[in-house]
């Protein structure tokens, strides 16, 4: 059974940044890659951001690369989104995901096919003009 908490989602204006942490708790059977994930009021869940917890590789939504860093503590068993000058299109609920390997799909594939098996209940973030 793998269980995770995000937080840090709050409100913030155009530029500004936040913070995202999910507390997760796993197994090495169960948690290969774990990712951040949103939804947007009307839309469709898009992969953010990605990370093989064992390597550190990571992977990115374009319209989120070079502001958004994602990033894990194995140690603690969390994950973390800093995520600098944010957009009001940035606002969304972000979910925090994880799964288990999985063979033949690379980490971006994985990101955009929003492929994972475990879900947080999501925070939200909003951003205002």
């Amino acid at each position: 059974q793998v269980h995770l908490v995000e937080s840090g989602g709050g409100s913030v204006q155009a530029g500004g940044s936040l913070r995202l942490s999910c507390a997760a708790s796993l197994t090495t059977a169960n948690t290969h890659t774990m990712a951040w994930v949103r939804q947007a009021p009307g839309k469709g869940r898009e992969g953010v951001a990605a990370i093989i917890l064992a390597s550190g590789i990571t992977s990115y939504a374009d319209s989120v690369k070079g502001r958004f860093t994602i990033s894990r503590d194995n140690a603690k068993n969390t994950l973390y989104l800093q995520m600098n000058d944010l957009k009001p299109e940035d606002t969304a609920v972000y979910y925090c995901a994880a799964g288990p390997y999985v063979r033949g799909q690379s980490l971006y594939a994985r990101l955009t096919g929003v492929n994972f098996d475990y879900w947080g209940q999501g925070t939200q973030v909003t951003v205002s003009s």
